[in-house]
């Protein structure tokens, strides 16, 4: 990939065959993104009509859970401007050659692999200066590029809002991808989440779901709950609008010390009530990405 600190910038003129020669890269590339795609039986998108809603913290969560319940799966982190997951995981990674080509993930546990844009950079500080068409064709190389080989699922984490990083992403995950989309309680991040919820419906992206998090406050002490933000609210949006609920997840502590320790919370902490709401949000995903009794074990990524 080309170096994420330079903008995007015309290329020099080389002629007929130039031309061709980028017709015929752009083709190949097309091929092998449908190819990985097809490989892939469900993509769920993980979006939020705003930044701050722990978002990727829920990602991560719902990989690790739907992981833990013995789904293949792998966790893509295109968050261009803020990529969260390799510290949520704890992972540093130097992206190796895949089996199939291509690029390999980085493996964190026994069905669970990884890759973010955050591997791509010189240093973990730099910032991502690109315009639009830079950040489609990041994404569509990332996609292209990734040997994820057979997964059950591919949870995407992708940058807040319904600008043109989550429009290429719908563009290009191609079919049996949704949507699960996060909000905070309090009526400014439901009113961004409706917005979101319509670009979907606009794109014809199923949403599979809302989960309301920071939904609020165990007492780790008394176990008194306080709703420091209320609660609620994005529940009561995705009845209004007729779309899942997944469920609401506290707001713990303990989550913000494992994403800290490079672990995901259902994990670190596997019987706490935030990892029970963590693996309940899941409980229709592990339905839908159930596989057929007949199905054989297919060849996944080591």
């Amino acid at each position: 990939m080309p170096d994420p600190r330079q903008g995007h910038r015309p290329q020099a003129r080389g002629g007929d065959h130039g031309c061709s020669q980028m017709e015929n890269d752009a083709r190949r590339q097309q091929d092998e993104l449908e190819v990985r795609m097809l490989l892939i039986r469900h993509k769920f998108l993980v979006l939020s009509g705003k930044g701050g809603v722990g978002k990727s913290t829920v990602a991560v969560n719902l990989a690790a859970a739907l992981a833990d319940a013995g789904r293949r799966v792998g966790l893509l982190d295109v968050d261009l401007h803020g990529p969260s997951v390799p510290g949520l995981l704890g992972i540093h990674y130097t992206p190796q050659p895949g089996h199939a080509g291509g690029i390999a993930p980085a493996k964190v546990g026994e069905n669970l692999w990884a890759m973010s844009i955050q591997f791509f950079l010189p240093d973990q500080h730099d910032a991502v200066i690109w315009r639009g068409p830079r950040k489609y064709s990041a994404i569509r190389e990332m996609l292209a590029a990734v040997d994820w080989g057979h997964l059950d699922c591919l949870v995407v984490d992708a940058p807040p809002g319904t600008g043109d990083e989550a429009l290429a992403l719908v563009e290009l995950l191609g079919p049996n991808a949704g949507a699960i989309i996060v909000s905070t309680p309090q009526r400014v991040a439901v009113s961004d989440v409706r917005k979101a919820i319509g670009f979907c419906s606009t794109l014809e992206l199923p949403v599979l779901g809302v989960i309301e998090n920071m939904s609020g406050f165990v007492c780790p002490h008394c176990g008194e709950t306080t709703d420091i933000f209320l609660s609620g609210g994005a529940e009561a949006m995705a009845a209004e609008v007729g779309v899942p609920f997944l469920g609401r997840i506290p707001m713990d502590p303990a989550v913000v010390r494992a994403g800290e320790d490079g672990v995901p919370h259902v994990q670190a902490a596997a019987g706490s009530a935030t990892a029970t709401a963590f693996k309940a949000a899941v409980e229709p995903l592990l339905t839908m990405t159930e596989r057929p009794v007949h199905s054989a074990d297919a060849h996944h990524v080591d």
